[in-house]
């Protein structure tokens, strides 16, 4: 037996592979000719129907835009579609044909063809090999790339340089269309007609002294859109005379484009670098791109445009002295050399565990993930997984489309004419709390009177299936009146001082003092975007009425089930004993699955509640990240005083964080920001100051690290500024600083940095710090164009959370009489195994196999009043409280097993339950009193640090701002860190509206970015008598190492400034992208291109 889907054998049949074929739905028709003839006239009869092949571009257009089309025409049976021709001076390659297919016929041309016809076939196979990913390219089609006519399509510059030629089919018979600057019109037009049906492409062979190239940049390595895509061609005659040149670029325009006044400068002049110089001016001249045009990215997309021709240049220089002329040397073609991709074997320790303990004590083993088989084979249950109760109805939202306006109605009419909706649910629907509560800040649940962002709710709607949900939410019309000064940044919020309080400060020492006796004096600023949570399941809930009592059973992917059940029992006007919220797993959260999901839960029980259905609710990626917030970017600022020996005397840190429009947990968020302020650091007058400032953007929460990230990441600008400043290694600065000894933290909690020492000398002997960073100081003065660099970042992270009631746990443990065990406790599983940790707890604590114990779903009615799993504390307690219960079991089987020692654990659980013995038992742990006292600026927020150094090494491309990480060696996760500092990035327009909503726009770390060489170990002998076991909390601590990444890339570009006379310290945001990379290593190219000046001119961007 298979769970495969087949393939309908009625559709297999001959008559069926030789008909049209028809299929007709409630809204859309598909359409399968089987011959050109008949394509042709369905395209005449039905002009404005689209083709689709691997319906990559229309599919995202349908879902995430709302596109409709009536017809879809589907011309998968059309065999001249798919023809590969041989012809003498090239190839015809049908325009059906997927990419892959392509990429096959080229690499079979370039292996039968001398090198020099195949100049075009290998450029092209150069972007095939980088364009999408493997998957897109398996079916999107040749001539679906053509025609989509994208700005930044990375093979239509390169098909139109090399002089490729186009068939096209209509009802006015088959002609060849030219593929140049002419056949590109604009934004995604050519000069097709609307009944036009490409068939084939014409990919010419090169001749001698003929040359095409090809490059691209991305913001991620794999699976991108280009920022910037060349295709250059050139032809060179005797003495290298430019007989002919083609140079297109895309990503610089509404369509391709031709740098036609720059070509023609360079005909007839001999190859070399007057001319290129010359080409430059030009080139700058050409392509010019206003300060707010769309995409944002001006300054480096100008850059690039003159960084790629002389890419270009170097690549024909190298082929010329390959034939007949001396060519640059390796510095300069460091310019052209690869970055590196070859994986390097890396490892991962364990300690092993002592050889007295018991075979079947999983304890301190490396252990498989419970549920990782059904995940891998997909049979994992997560919420939308769920089979839909009767009548079950689904809830789609109806968000803010203004940043701060008031609301004049809400018109719902429209939405309920439409088939299948059956309902709205509005602010004036919810029968008990209308808003929660946090901080003296009440949230609305859904907006009445006003809307403060982009995104905010307005109201749902109810429908009979989700599509149709969908569309009546998109029938909504809300009528708007715009409110003045609408704040998005720090420094307006500055200006206005908007604010939530409190304020957070923590001083000690004598600042003023230690910035007057120190040598050196410095200030600087670090800004920190923010981050998107991208869990892998979205935010879903299903609510069920139970029918009785008003009754309610909640499903939902929440971190915290208790303030779920609490949003719901409030918002509803009930005992919070009605509502019971079950908790199977979620698919990843990262902080992201506390306030928000309640929230959302709660307007689905107000749906349930007035329908008297199921309801269900599951966000769209798009939606999901609209809604529901970020990572806090943050502005810190800082002023730094030290001696020449490096030693820091003072620091005055400030940190502003953009709160969005609502509390949540900002407040927090800042107070963990002034408590993490020092890092690792002895500094001994410290002053920190935070605020969450008001804007009108979605609401920021929490997210792992919970401002830690932030803080941490400004104090090693600062370090790094130090080291910059007195010209000297950052890992000497960081060590003269690093607490030592018993040491007391700024705001007064004792602790021994010993472990912290102990990571730090265990990297620094591991990758063996010295002859590593000679090398990379050699490798810097070989190569001109390519720059390495490195970072060792250390990490003091405190665990558990500030607020003691939070510390709390419990557990319910049964045993059967077959001697199984059933767990239930608070925590939640969301990917980082909570439950595979709670079995080992079992299995030590009993005594018995962990194939023996279960765990069940977290839910209210099993364990009340649980605590959010968030603050790396959620092992550490629910582990305490499974604990405490299996003692209590253990202790009542002792008389049991002291009757028969040697019996068997089934046998002593049923001879428990013949003797009236309870095999079932509550565990509670209360929890370490952490508290602090900001009158005072002391206390003791943790029950213990965590601690951690990571060293990373990287290579980056400074003319494009691509890198590679070469190397990283931690003794402690690290992709979630590599993106928050190097890739992921939120942009937002200057009306407040997010424009990252989605993976095409928002790239998290791929496979791509793992370090080529990868290690990984965890500190041997390390006892923690403040958790279970010795447990470490190492959830959010290890995502701030991350940051060597950022740190080594800012010593690469701190070497490619040297090459342009600069020193120093020097500004460089996060996350590092390659713009921002590019931009910083100044230079020649970038240094040419003009600066607009700021408030001239309205960004395509908010630079939040």
């Amino acid at each position: 037996p298979t769970q495969d889907l087949i393939f309908p054998p009625e559709l297999m049949t001959p008559v069926v592979l030789h008909q049209t074929r028809w299929f007709r739905g409630e809204r859309v028709a598909w359409v399968s000719p089987v011959s050109l003839e008949e394509l042709v006239l369905l395209k005449s009869t039905h002009p404005q129907a689209p083709l689709v092949l691997g319906n990559t571009a229309l599919g995202p257009e349908m879902k995430f835009r709302g596109a409709v089309h009536p017809l879809l025409i589907s011309p998968s049976r059309v065999a001249p579609l798919f023809e590969v021709t041989h012809a003498p001076q090239g190839v015809w390659v049908g325009a059906g044909l997927s990419l892959t297919q392509v990429q096959m016929v080229l690499e079979a041309r370039v292996e039968a063809l001398p090198q020099e016809k195949t100049e075009l076939y290998r450029a092209l196979l150069h972007q095939l090999r980088a364009l999408a990913g493997q998957q897109i390219r398996n079916v999107a089609s040749l001539g679906g790339n053509i025609v989509s006519a994208l700005p930044n399509s990375d093979l239509n510059p390169v098909l139109a340089a090399g002089g490729c030629r186009l068939r096209v089919a209509s009802d006015g018979g088959s002609r060849e269309v030219p593929l140049d600057q002419d056949f590109f019109r604009g934004f995604r037009t050519t000069l097709l007609g609307a009944a036009d049906v490409l068939v084939a492409v014409f990919v010419p062979e090169t001749r001698p002294g003929e040359f095409v190239r090809a490059f691209r940049q991305a913001p991620r390595k794999e699976n991108a859109l280009a920022t910037v895509t060349t295709g250059m061609r050139v032809v060179l005659g005797p003495g290298a005379v430019v007989r002919d040149v083609q140079l297109y670029y895309g990503g610089v325009g509404p369509c391709t484009l031709r740098a036609a006044r720059t070509g023609q400068a360079l005909l007839g002049r001999p190859w070399g670098e007057a001319m290129l110089q010359e080409a430059y001016s030009v080139l700058l001249e050409e392509v010019v791109l206003p300060p707010g045009a769309v995409g944002g990215k001006v300054g480096f997309r100008r850059s690039l445009t003159l960084s790629l021709l002389f890419k270009f240049y170097l690549e024909v220089q190298q082929a010329l002295a390959l034939m007949v002329r001396p060519g640059p040397g390796p510095r300069e073609l460091s310019a052209i050399r690869p970055l590196p991709c070859c994986i390097q074997p890396g490892q991962q320790g364990f300690q092993e565990v002592s050889g007295s303990q018991s075979e079947q004590d999983a304890v301190g083993r490396p252990v498989m993930h419970r549920s990782a088989p059904a995940q891998a084979t997909g049979e994992a249950v997560y919420v939308d997984d769920t089979p839909p109760p009767q009548g079950e109805l689904f809830l789609a939202l109806v968000t803010s489309t203004r940043p701060h306006a008031s609301i004049l109605g809400v018109d719902v009419s429209a939405a309920l004419r439409l088939p299948g909706v059956l309902d709205v649910v509005t602010h004036a629907d919810i029968p008990g709390h209308k808003a929660r509560s946090f901080m003296g800040y009440e949230e609305e649940l859904l907006a009445d009177k006003e809307v403060s962002c982009v995104g905010q709710l307005v109201c749902g709607v109810l429908a009979d299936s989700r599509d149709r949900a969908r569309r009546g939410a998109a029938a909504v019309r809300v009528r708007y009146q715009d409110l003045p000064d609408p704040v998005f940044t720090v420094e307006d919020a500055v200006q206005r001082e908007s604010f939530f309080l409190p304020r957070r400060r923590i001083e000690r020492g004598d600042v003023c003092k230690g910035l007057e006796t120190a040598d050196h004096v410095h200030s600087g600023e670090l800004r920190l975007g923010g981050q998107e949570h991208f869990y892998m399941e979205p935010q879903s809930v299903l609510v069920v009425p139970v029918g009785e009592e008003t009754e309610f059973h909640v499903y939902v992917s929440s971190q915290a089930p208790t303030i779920t059940q609490e949003a719901v029992a409030e918002t509803l006007g009930v005992p919070s004993n009605r509502v019971t919220c079950h908790v199977k797993r979620l698919g990843g959260a990262f902080g992201g699955k506390v306030t928000k999901t309640s929230i959302l839960a709660a307007i689905t029980a107000v749906a349930a509640w007035k329908t008297g259905r199921a309801v269900r609710c599951v966000l769209e990626r798009g939606e999901d990240m609209l809604i529901t917030g970020a990572r806090h970017p943050v502005l810190g600022r800082y002023q730094v005083g030290f001696m020449e020996d490096g030693r820091i005397t003072a620091a005055d840190l400030q940190y502003y964080a953009n709160a969005g429009n609502t509390v949540d947990e900002s407040p927090l968020v800042v107070e963990k920001m002034v408590l993490h302020m020092d890092n690792a650091y002895n500094i001994p007058n410290l002053r920190g100051r935070a605020v969450a400032c008001r804007t009108n953007l979605p609401s920021n929460t929490a997210f792992r690290g919970f401002g830690v990230p932030q803080a941490a990441a400004v104090v090693e600008s600062m370090i790094t500024d130090v080291a910059l400043c007195l010209a000297r290694p950052a890992h000497q600065i960081r060590e003269v600083n690093m607490y030592r000894g018993l040491s007391v933290t700024h705001y007064g909690m004792r602790f021994d940095p010993e472990n912290l020492w102990r990571c730090w000398e265990e990297v620094k002997g591991r990758v063996g710090l010295g002859p590593r960073l000679e090398a990379l100081r050699s490798f810097n003065q070989d190569h001109r164009w390519r720059k390495r660099g490195a970072a060792l970042i250390p990490i003091k992270y405190g665990v558990a959370f500030s607020e003691a009631f939070l510390n709390q746990a419990a557990a319910l443990v049964h045993v059967y009489k077959d001697g199984s065990v059933l767990v239930s406790h608070g925590g939640a599983e969301m990917g980082q195994g909570i439950h595979t940790k709670m079995q080992q707890v079992v299995s030590r604590e009993l005594g018995v196999p962990s194939s023996q114990v279960y765990v069940s779903e977290t839910s209210t009615a099993s364990v009340p009043n649980s605590c959010p799993s968030a603050a790396s504390y959620g092992t550490d307690a629910n582990g305490m409280a499974v604990r405490d219960a299996c003692q209590k079991l253990y202790k009542r089987l002792e008389p049991i097993r002291t009757k028969n020692p040697k019996g068997s654990w089934d046998s002593w659980t049923r001879a428990a339950f013949l003797e009236k013995i309870s095999l079932s038992a509550t565990g509670f742990f209360r929890g370490p009193d952490c508290y602090m006292d900001w009158e005072k600026m002391e206390g003791q927020p943790y029950s213990y640090f965590t601690y951690g150094a990571c060293y990373s090494e990287v290579e980056l491309d400074c003319l494009t701002g691509d890198y590679r990480t070469l190397r990283t060696d931690i003794v402690f996760t690290f992709p979630p860190g590599l993106g928050l500092y190097t890739l992921e990035q939120l942009s937002f327009s200057p009306g407040g509206l997010l424009y990252s909503r989605g993976p095409s726009q928002y790239k998290i770390p791929a496979v791509c970015d793992v370090p080529l060489s990868f290690n990984v170990h965890l500190l041997p002998d390390s006892n923690n008598p403040h958790a279970i076991y010795s447990s470490k909390g190492i959830g959010e601590p290890v995502l701030f190492l991350g940051s060597s990444v950022f740190y080594a890339i800012k010593d690469a570009v701190s070497a490619a400034r040297a090459e342009s006379g600069l020193g120093g310290a020097f500004p460089l945001d996060s996350p590092a992208t390659p713009e921002r990379a590019c931009l910083a290593c100044a230079t020649p190219f970038s240094q040419r291109v003009p600066v607009s000046e700021p408030g001239s001119f309205t960004p395509w961007a908010l630079n939040i």
